[in-house]
């Protein structure tokens, strides 16, 4: 299951750069406000990608949830940023695929922890 996870990590850095490319180009008063929480968010959520190797696999599954939840939130994000058209529909076509194959990959490893996390 590492090599999951860590397919997990080039991934999210490319959605990461995909996203602040995207970020920059909002309007100026957005930029700051629903930006700078995106950014939080996916900053967030890259720290965790990163714990998840580094810590004991019994604690795994509640990393994996908390980085699922910071995704979810990016989505309802995105979806605010495309009908207040900060985006346009291929942005945000485009970044909604970026998360569904990290949410896939992510999704098989809450799978597989919640399974074989028995002590």
């Amino acid at each position: 299951m590492k090599e999951n996870s860590l397919q997990l990590i080039p991934k999210y850095e490319r959605y990461i750069q995909y996203m602040l490319e995207t970020i920059l180009k909002l309007p100026r008063v957005e930029k700051f406000n629903i930006g700078n929480e995106f950014k939080k968010s996916m900053y967030q959520a890259l720290e965790n990608i990163l714990y998840i190797e580094k810590i004991d696999k019994y604690q795994r599954l509640y990393y994996l949830n908390i980085i699922d939840t910071k995704i979810s939130y990016q989505r309802i994000l995105l979806r605010i940023m495309l009908k207040n058209k900060y985006i346009d529909e291929r942005k945000f076509k485009v970044s909604m695929e970026l998360i569904y194959e990290i949410g896939k990959i992510l999704g098989g490893l809450i799978k597989y922890y919640a399974k074989n996390n028995k002590k």
